[in-house]
């Protein structure tokens, strides 16, 4: 079911970013919207709300290392992130997109959405018999990717219809 899901995954961001592919290179500027730059720059000109999200989002992230070797849902989400993070920008920059705020939102969508599924379905947030500080980071985590993917849906939606003109979002 998973491998299935990885592959489905993968070839929707691929059929995705072709379908996008020879769009024109405009200059973007740098912030957090879905067309522009989300670089050290953007990161720097976005509110300050943004920037202590991105500090609690890395920081919830980042403790699913203590849980790594013991737990399954620890490796999909560490492993969403690290994916997201180091191989997000392979299939833009193949298609000569830019990776806006936008594009990094797919790969959110793609990476991050097997952590939530096993998150939703076994809920171990809820489970009396695991550890009060695994439950604690199921509960942060769950809650870190359904709220990213309340501003990831929107970024991805834009930086799609923008690309593919299809006017859609206008």
């Amino acid at each position: 079911m998973t491998q299935k899901y990885l592959w489905g995954a993968a070839t929707v961001l691929i059929a995705t970013a072709a379908a996008l592919s020879g769009a024109g290179a405009e200059e973007y500027g740098k912030g957090n919207g879905a067309l522009e730059y989300f670089d050290a720059e953007g990161i720097a000109a976005s509110p300050q709300w943004v920037q202590i999200w991105i500090f609690v989002m890395l920081g919830t992230f980042a403790l699913g290392l203590v849980f790594v070797w013991w737990r399954p849902i620890a490796r999909w989400a560490v492993g969403g992130i690290l994916a997201s993070l180091f191989l997000g920008e392979i299939p833009f920059a193949a298609l000569d997109l830019p990776y806006l705020s936008g594009a990094i939102a797919i790969a959110h969508l793609v990476c991050w959405s097997p952590a939530l599924y096993l998150l939703l379905t076994r809920r171990p947030f809820l489970q009396a018999g695991e550890a009060v500080g695994y439950r604690v980071w199921t509960a942060a985590m769950t809650g870190v990717i359904l709220f990213s993917f309340v501003f990831d849906l929107r970024d991805a939606a834009i930086y799609i219809d923008h690309f593919s003109g299809l006017g859609l979002m206008s």
